[in-house]
């Protein structure tokens, strides 16, 4: 059997949007567009132009204006035509053509075309022979590189196979790799001269085993242009066959109109657009279980720039402003820029862009122009026009005459000017601009003064500068043209600061001093020299070391060593020194035997007003290097813990960081003869810029920020550059936070250039936000959407915590254990293995499993006299953890008695004591039983010996004596044995003591204090003795004597059924 593979080319030239009619004097009615052409073939490149005449074109190749020749011929409409295609070495004319239209309004630039020549490679790759079983899958592929993209087709058998069927699937990638799959297989392939063997192996009877799913082939990251197809690959083995799935990470719908599924699980979308990009998730599942297997990618798909917001024509004064406005968006990015009649626009102080915005100050005539708004990206370009119109006016005055400048001091200049020659008293104000001279596009500015004065001082300019002014004449309706120009130089001053030290010993008696030479805008004038101070931490006595103004090193030898140094520097112009530097300290290293690492070349860098990058190297030598250690602190502040680097790693970004600030960074080599020389270097972090001080809008901040693939412990983010311009290098901070954390330290920032990045070291099983900034000329962007991503759980690390065997009868132990002591743990099922230690020591063990939520297994038919070996591990839905340390238990025959509490011999793995929860449960419930019993007995042995009280206060108590029915009534002399005289004037009080009679009436003195009860109570003795004593029967009921809480009683009751105490709510 054979398969055989064609390639061919499809040559459709790709059609770009025309541009828009939005300026009626001139404008484009064609534009070129793409076009893929063969060798020695002939293109034509069409351009048409409409405007008022006369309109003329010119091209241009790759920016560069074009000649008419033989070769190249400029069409009457104005289209490009070239006969022959050239494709050599030497010459060749692919590339990016564009139109130039112009009249007497302007000129204007056609959208980019490119011209593609098509060519071909040889196979870069061939299919592979395979030897496969039945009913699985195959998978072949084969490779080229062609441009446009070839078509790949199979063959079998000198057949063609169809590309989409249940048994055969084709798809081709970026760079036209070809596969095919056919169950079962017995066939030969031929690619070329290539000829390859297939063999159908089939299983020697039986069932096949069972095997978990695996992904052979998964999705790879795609990027595809717009409207074209991408196919995602999945193919997955297993037994039985896995079911395939797919769905997006940011859980949307997939487009149902525009994606299907192919064969075996292959994802293939039409008509790509925006909308399609994003991560797309592979599944593969066992058909009945939860058995499967994922695999990621992300699809980008490439969007040509569109403009969403047109510039508009504007017409001005002379002087005003003018301000054209410019949004576009595409993938990637598109970039901005701005053209003038064609060409690109010269930035200067007058001429400004801010982000996507163009905007002219102090307009002349010469800014009467036709502007463009380019937006391109690697998809292609677009271009939309506006027209500046500057409006003159006939009586405005004359320029400002006989400027001149002086300097006053380092920071200032004195600036007059005379009076307009003509319509000078139509003059109501005057603008004084200036600028640096040198240099290329400084930015120009404005004071705007009354008319009264013709001189002014401008006070903050920078020292040793040369700047240049000129001042313009304003009236009601225009200004004045620009007067000449005039320059002058600003005066020296003290440095602004010293240079930033960096300290390096070679040795254990030098300190290697380096510094960079100080920029212009600090030294304010030329250094003529450095002066360096050092002295030892615990001495006084400073030496100091003049230096040459050209010196940016110095060798400090003959130092002691393991001596911490403080060291310094001052630099100096013409005008006197600057205030010395702070003292930096450095420590010499110890005198070693050994050969130790030297000390690493280490480079900061200020990415913004909050981050410092680092960079260093080392020099070769024989020690090898394990690692570094870095350090870094604030000025003035205690050093932050050091931060231990592998071997392998030569950048390291500090974030974090207050700006304005300086700050000491350190570094040093690790091997195993111990720590390496040390480097140390300063950095000062800029300021940030705030927004009133800012010349430009803040950029935006980056957007669609997705989460591409993930795990247990490591995180891949990307976003999208926002659509802004600037020539500048752009960086990216990234925050990632565990949600509801507080604590700061746990908050991490990464600096990036790129536009993803991998964050590691995450905690699994955590619900993480990351939010991205980003930075640009020392601006800062506000951060960007939240975006949550939870990591996957991983299996435990740790062991259960706390293990117990406890011997509970002859041949049975209950184990214990706490949970593993990690964050976020969902601990599925225990396994606990025993065994005595002949079977430990034969390799066999006993297992029992236990849910999650238990922490408790009895060990049953255990052998007394044998020793048995415990240990735990904890398992989750990811895998298992480690397991504890190994406790020995020795049950003893006889040990135990069911007839009596067992005696527990409780062994630990810890080594330290633990009670379990039934142990709390029942020492809590007996010592509750035995207080309760106390406090019982305590009430009793009170009530009994407590004094006794008629009213319902606090100690008082009612005791009656209720005569049984048909027994006599207790006799006068008795009633007086138990309860005293019974006389209503017999009183006693001794010591505070209150005792009433049987009338009710009080004899002591503070009875006064609480009238209410007592009144109520003498109400209800009275009432109460008189009844009793008028009554007869056997349902007599005696009032007894009432004794005040805290004395002793006179009489003693007896103990008799008929006597009852009770607490009485009133005396009755």
């Amino acid at each position: 059997m054979l398969l055989f593979i064609y390639l061919f080319f499809t040559n459709v030239p790709i059609i770009l949007s025309l541009g828009v009619l939005c300026f009626s004097e001139l404008s484009f009615i064609t534009e070129p567009s793409d076009v893929t052409v063969l060798p020695k073939d002939s293109a034509v490149l069409d351009c048409q132009a409409h405007g008022q005449p006369p309109v003329t074109i010119k091209w241009l190749k790759n920016g560069v204006k074009l000649s008419e020749s033989e070769h190249l011929r400029f069409l009457p409409n104005g289209s490009l035509s070239i006969p022959k295609i050239k494709h050599t070495k030497e010459d060749s004319d692919e590339g990016f053509y564009q139109c130039l239209s112009q009249n007497k309004y302007g000129a204007i630039l056609s959208q980019r075309s490119r011209l593609t020549i098509a060519s071909i490679t040889e196979f870069e790759s061939h299919p592979v022979s395979l030897v496969v079983s039945e009913g699985s899958v195959a998978r072949f592929s084969c490779a080229v590189t062609s441009s446009p993209p070839a078509t790949i087709t199979w063959e079998f058998n000198q057949s063609t196979l169809p590309l989409q069927t249940d048994r055969f699937v084709s798809s081709d990638s970026q760079r036209s790799t070809g596969r095919c799959w056919k169950v079962p297989i017995t066939s030969r392939l031929r690619t070329g001269n290539l000829m390859l063997t297939f063999l159908l192996l089939n299983e020697d009877g039986g069932r096949k085993p069972h095997q978990r799913p695996r992904i052979i082939a998964g999705p790879q990251n795609v990027t595809v242009s717009l409207h074209h197809t991408v196919v995602l690959e999945c193919v997955a083995t297993g037994n039985p066959s896995p079911i395939i799935s797919w769905s997006r990470a940011d859980s949307k719908p997939i487009d149902v109109y525009n994606a299907k599924v192919l064969g075996n699980g292959n994802l293939v979308i039409t008509d790509v657009n925006a909308k399609h990009s994003g991560v797309y998730l592979c599944r593969a599942t066992t058909p009945g279980t939860r058995n499967h297997t994922t695999a990621a990618a992300n699809l980008t798909v490439l969007v040509p720039p569109t403009i969403v917001e047109r510039p508009e024509s504007q017409t001005r004064p002379r002087a005003g402003t003018a301000r054209f406005m410019c949004q576009a968006e595409g993938v990637p990015p598109p970039r901005i820029c701005w053209l003038k009649n064609g060409e690109e626009v010269h930035l200067n102080g007058r001429i400004k862009m801010y982000n996507s915005k163009l905007v002219i100050t102090q307009i002349i005539p010469e800014d009467d122009a036709i502007y463009q708004c380019m937006a391109e990206n690697e998809q292609g370009s677009v271009l939309s026009l506006a027209r500046l119109i500057v409006v003159m006016s006939e009586d405005r005055p004359s320029a400002p005459r006989n400027i001149h400048a002086e300097t006053i001091s380092s920071s200032a200049i004195l600036l007059a000017w005379d009076r307009p020659l003509y319509n000078a008293d139509k003059v109501i104000a005057y603008s004084i601009h200036y600028m640096k001279a040198e240099g290329l596009n400084n930015e120009e500015y404005q004071v705007v003064i009354g008319n009264d004065t013709t001189s002014y001082i401008i006070d903050d300019l920078e020292p040793a500068r040369n700047y240049s002014f000129y001042v313009v004449a304003y009236m009601p309706m225009g200004a004045s043209r620009m007067s000449d120009q005039v320059c002058q130089h600003t005066l020296e001053d003290v440095p602004l600061r010293t240079p930033e030290l960096t300290l390096t010993s070679h040795s254990s008696t030098d300190i290697q001093v380096s510094w960079q030479p100080l920029p212009a805008k600090i030294s304010r004038g030329r250094v003529l020299a450095y002066r360096l101070s050092y002295r030892t931490a615990v001495d006084d006595t400073v030496i100091n070391v003049e230096l040459p103004q050209n010196g940016t090193e110095y060798l400090l030898e003959g130092l002691q060593p393991d001596t911490i140094y403080l060291l310094r520097i001052a630099a100096a112009t013409r005008v006197g020194w600057c205030e010395p530097s702070a003292w930096t300290s450095h420590r010499t290293p110890k005198i070693s035997s050994s050969k130790v690492p030297p000390a690493p070349v280490l480079q900061l860098e200020a990415l913004n007003c909050t981050s410092i990058r680092a960079r260093w190297h080392t020099s070769p030598d024989p020690v090898a290097v394990l690692g570094f250690r870095l350090c870094y602190h604030e000025e003035g502040q205690p050093e932050q813990p050091s931060i231990l680097l592998q071997a392998q790693t030569y950048i390291h970004t500090i974030g974090g960081l207050d700006p304005r600030r300086k700050y000491h960074v350190k570094i040093l080599s690790i091997s195993k003869v111990g720590d390496g020389y040390q480097t140390d270097r300063t950095i000062s972090t800029p300021g940030c810029v705030s927004a009133r001080d800012q010349s430009s809008a803040a950029p935006p901040p980056p957007h669609q920020v997705t989460v591409l693939t993930s795990n247990s412990s490591m995180m891949s983010l990307r976003w999208s550059r926002p659509a802004f311009s600037s020539g500048k290098a752009v960086s990216y901070t990234v925050r990632c936070t565990p949600v509801g954390t507080h604590n700061v330290s746990a908050i991490r920032y990464i600096q990036t250039t790129k536009q993803s990045v991998m964050v590691q070291d995450l905690i699994p099983n955590t619900r993480y936000e990351f939010v991205v900034r980003l930075h640009v000329d020392q601006m800062s962007s506000s951060w960007s959407s939240v975006v949550y991503h939870q990591t996957l759980p991983a299996a435990p690390s740790r062991p259960p915590a706390g293990v117990r065997v406890t011997l509970i009868e002859d041949d049975t132990a209950l184990v214990s254990w706490r949970e593993p002591t990690e964050p976020n743990l969902v601990v599925t099922h225990y396994t606990i293995l025993y065994a005595s230690q002949q079977a430990w020591m034969a390799g066999h063990w006993e297992r029992i499993q236990r849910e999650g939520t238990h922490t408790m297994a009895l060990l049953e038919k255990l052998e007394p006299g044998n020793v048995y070996l415990v240990k735990i591990c904890a398992s989750n839905k990811v895998g298992d953890g480690p397991f504890s340390s190994v406790v020995e238990l020795t049950p003893k025959h006889g040990h135990l008695h069911r007839s009596k509490n067992p005696r527990h011999s409780d062994v630990f793995s810890d080594g330290l004591y633990h009670i379990d929860q039934r142990s709390v449960t029942g020492i809590m419930v007996g010592v509750s039983i035995a207080l309760t019993c106390i406090a019982m007995c305590a009430l009793i042995l009170i009530s009994k010996g407590r004094p006794r009280a008629c009213l319902y206060e606090t100690g008082k108590t009612v005791l009656r004596y209720d005569d049984r029915l048909g027994s006599a009534p207790l006799p006068a002399s008795s009633r007086e044995m138990i309860y005293g005289p019974l006389h209503p004037e017999s009183s006693q009080s001794s010591e505070g003591s209150q005792e009433t009679g049987d009338s009710g009436h009080y004899s002591n003195e503070e009875s006064n204090e609480e009238p209410s009860n007592s009144s109520a109570c003498q109400s209800s003795r009275t009432t109460r003795v008189e009844s009793d004593h008028s009554a007869a029967g056997p349902n007599l009921k005696q009032s007894v004597k009432l004794e005040p809480e805290g004395m002793p009683s006179r009489h003693s009751a007896p103990k008799a059924s008929w006597f009852k105490a009770r607490p009485q709510a009133a005396c009755s």
